[in-house]
């Protein structure tokens, strides 16, 4: 039988939460066909192509199974994927699979999702060069994540995380909380952090480090498709040990208006470059912020604990989850807890209304953190000792994936050899 996989078939790894921490690997520019014989398996199979790791992924699925695949490829050239569903008995997938690897090039990989767990035949099939036997039902991101294991070379470089903190409501402090959780991830971690202030016209990343550079994110966007890593480095300023800033202008002499894919470029740049990377997202709704959301790996909604953040909370939160139906859904952090004489909405009632795991929840302390604001400082700067650098640091820990999230679901169902053969231990 004629090999679908080369021999140097990369490593995969078994650690979901070093696989959140050091952020995930995208899938390069490839072309996918998938051959379904039901319709469940279809929707699946386009469902991944909703992860942020297949943005570059050209796919199509098609119906007939094994035999649609055949009929095709006699006459086609191969992609550089393919995705076979087969009902067929355990016995007859072999041959069945032989007749397609006579009409494919041997650098097309296979990947097969069947209804029948068996070893022996998933032994068979990896010997015989097929890259993965899928058992079904699964969920598309076991399907993403075998694909990324495939395409991603052994030695790639993973791209850093990047976490974007939004205000359910303006003054509801997403900045703040930002730049104090940046803090903590810099000091804790030790690891380069970046801050992107997005908010070019009212940014505070600049005020709140005590910085004034003459360049940020603003000459980055305006330079088209000329921005490079070069450049970039050029423009980043050094707010403390271990954090850098692309600022914002913060000026109104003209219109800050992008189209949905201007940051793209500038987030994969920076994504190569620092493992951390805290996105400070304005309070607005737009074609930018709307797709710069959708494809992050954290998204995190600031709240304070009254009806209007409530309803706008639960809008945000329902229109990610929406956005990312593969991904983690949006956490909550919620801000000023016990504002004198305000009536307030519990905690725990916000966010069971809004469906959100809460991961923080901040008091009101007008002095602190107006003394850390009006002297640029982080309020770990102003109050070494202060509680509430516990939570920051405990919100750095949950988004970088160094603390679990207690509520996350373990994943089951995809069939690979070292699981499977745990099981029948």
């Amino acid at each position: 039988m004629k090999s679908f996989l080369s021999s140097d078939e990369p490593t995969r790894s078994d650690e979901p939460l070093t696989e959140i921490a050091q952020g995930a690997r995208l899938v390069p520019r490839i072309t996918i066909q998938a051959f379904c014989e039901h319709s469940q398996t279809a929707q699946l199979v386009e469902s991944a192509v909703h992860d942020r790791r297949m943005s570059k992924v050209a796919l199509t699925t098609h119906n007939g199974g094994l035999d649609g695949a055949v009929e095709t490829y006699r006459s086609n050239p191969t992609p550089n994927l393919i995705i076979i569903e087969t009902t067929l008995p355990p016995e007859e997938i072999p041959s069945a699979l032989e007749r397609l690897a006579e009409v494919c090039d041997a650098a097309t990989r296979v990947i097969v999702l069947g209804h029948v767990n068996d070893v022996v035949l998933y032994r068979e099939l990896i010997r015989s060069g097929i890259s993965e036997y899928i058992v079904l039902p699964a969920s598309a991101q076991m399907l993403v994540s075998s694909i990324t294991e495939l395409f991603a070379s052994e030695g790639a470089a993973r791209i850093g995380r990047t976490i974007g903190f939004v205000s359910a409501k303006g003054g509801a402090g997403g900045s703040t909380v930002a730049h104090n959780v940046a803090w903590s991830i810099a000091t804790v971690l030790r690891q380069e952090c970046l801050i992107m202030d997005m908010d070019l016209g009212f940014g505070t990343a600049g005020l709140n480090f005590n910085q004034d550079p003459p360049h940020g994110i603003a000459d980055a966007l305006l330079a088209n498709q000329k921005v490079d890593q070069t450049m970039l480095d050029r423009l980043m300023s050094k707010a403390a040990s271990y954090i850098n800033l692309l600022t914002a202008p913060a000026t109104l002499d003209r219109t800050w208006d992008f189209e949905e894919r201007e940051f793209e470029q500038i987030l994969e740049i920076c994504q190569r470059s620092v493992p951390v990377i805290i996105l400070d997202v304005p309070h607005s709704w737009n074609a930018w912020v709307r797709h710069t959301l959708s494809t992050i790996d954290e998204v995190v909604i600031v709240a304070e604990p009254d009806l209007a953040n409530l309803r706008n909370a639960k809008n945000l939160a329902d229109t990610i989850k929406a956005l990312r139906p593969t991904e983690k859904a949006p956490s909550l952090v919620i801000n000023k807890l016990g504002v004198p004489r305000r009536p307030e909405i519990s905690a725990s009632e916000f966010a069971s209304s809004v469906e959100c795991e809460l991961i923080g929840q901040i008091g009101f302390d007008a002095a602190l953190f107006g003394t850390a604001a009006n002297n640029g400082q982080m309020l770990a700067e102003v109050s070494a000792n202060n509680k509430t650098n516990d939570i920051f640091r405990a919100i750095g820990m949950q988004v970088t994936g160094r603390q679990a999230s207690h509520g996350a679901a373990k994943s089951a169902g995809l069939m690979k050899l070292p699981s499977f053969l745990k099981k029948r231990a």
